[in-house]
């Protein structure tokens, strides 16, 4: 559960190949061995804060919007946590799913 975020509530994350084999643009964090999905609150925090993920070339990226509790419950059935970032790339809030 986040502290930050209702479970009703739109949030916006960055969609690897949309239109193709889409999926959540996933991230590791080797010095913590944590994967997670960075999860913004605006679409202007999540267009900057693309600049700091680790992308693949080649491949398209998209900010989408998706409901918290949506998100959290796929999140938690592939195993990754949720990483609440503002525009500049830093944790706001580390939420296990």
């Amino acid at each position: 559960m986040s502290k930050l975020i209702e479970k009703d509530q739109w949030v916006w994350v960055v969609i690897q190949d949309p239109g193709g084999v889409e999926q959540f643009l996933g991230q590791q964090d080797a010095k913590n061995d944590e994967t997670f999905i960075p999860v913004f609150l605006e679409k202007e925090e999540a267009q900057q804060g693309l600049s700091f993920l680790v992308r693949e070339k080649g491949l398209k990226y998209e900010v989408q919007a998706i409901l918290y509790e949506d998100l959290s419950q796929r999140a938690g059935e592939y195993g990754f946590m949720l990483f609440l970032l503002n525009g500049a790339g830093e944790v706001l809030e580390k939420i296990e799913t």
